[in-house]
């Protein structure tokens, strides 16, 4: 009796172990299958579902150029405000001849182990421009280009369901279809220069998150290596002249937090080697205090 009393309690063990795992792995698919909708909303400029998108919780934002639009308002203001109205002239969805392909790939999910707040890292590698029969009515003219960039997000469960929370979007690169990727100009992308409210599409902060090519440093990585389980050095993030001094490089690039924000859900305990989730992401904060990032 008392053998068959302890098959039945490991048997409960295994079913809760693997309707643990049975849920982190649906959380992961319903995270990639997010951010992909994500990026086919965006291809059609169809900017009031992709804010529709993102959690209410009133940390939320997007980095994006060296700002950071924070909470619904500030996201609403830059896709249904500053897209919207560069891109289509305040309407929501696409216009006739306007290119913009985000094909999104490479994607690395990991949930924290409470099921409730998750990352996410994609690459995209992006197709965009106009067609030369609008070029004379046009306002951007006609262009084509290349744009290859990273995503490091955050996303979180509110009331059961998994909405976009914190969207890095750093473009690594730009090429003009024509003279490709070597001969890009230098700050092809202007950035932002004045936030709100006094420019009224503006972000609500500047952020000394300024990167385009060919800077070449990493984007940090939300999780610690998979098999040593350690992060990477800040300085191997930097990217100094070849065979230069590392000191004299641009700092490493951050994924902290801003003042006053912390992760909701996600626990602090130290990371172990047999986690078949992937450590918690406290790791690569801890990097960027002690580099004097955060």
């Amino acid at each position: 009796m008392v053998h068959i009393e302890q098959e039945v309690a490991d048997l409960r063990k295994q079913i809760q172990a693997l309707q643990k795992e049975l849920s982190r792995v649906s959380d992961e698919a319903e995270i990639r299958k997010l951010h992909h909708k994500y990026g086919y909303y965006l291809d059609k400029c169809l900017y009031k579902e992709v804010v529709d998108m993102f959690a209410d919780h009133p940390d939320a934002y997007v980095e994006f150029l060296g700002s950071r639009y924070r909470g619904k308002a500030g996201i609403k203001r830059l896709y249904q405000g500053h897209f919207q109205q560069m891109f289509v002239k305040d309407r929501n969805g696409p216009v006739h001849g306007w290119l913009l392909d985000h094909i999104m790939m490479q994607d690395i999910v990991d949930v924290d182990q409470t099921g409730t707040h998750a990352w996410c890292r994609t690459r995209t590698l992006m197709q965009a421009g106009t067609h030369h029969s609008i070029e004379q009515y046009y306002p951007r003219g006609h262009r084509q280009w290349w744009e290859g960039g990273l995503y490091e997000n955050e996303y979180i469960k509110e009331d059961g369901v998994w909405k976009l929370f914190r969207y890095r979007y750093l473009p690594c690169w730009h090429a003009e279809f024509e003279r490709g990727w070597s001969h890009t100009k230098k700050n092809y992308v202007p950035f932002a220069t004045v936030p709100y409210p006094e420019d009224p599409l503006g972000p609500d902060e500047l952020v000394d998150q300024r990167m385009l090519w060919p800077d070449t440093r990493v984007v940090p990585f939300h999780y610690p290596h998979p098999v040593t389980g350690k992060a990477t050095a800040p300085d191997d993030l930097r990217a100094p002249v070849y065979g230069g001094d590392i000191n004299s490089s641009d700092p490493p690039l951050s994924l902290a937090l801003p003042e006053g924000q912390t992760r909701p859900g996600a626990s602090a305990r130290e990371p172990r080697q047999d986690d078949k989730v992937l450590p918690e992401l406290v790791q690569n904060d801890v990097a960027s205090k002690q580099n004097g990032n955060g």
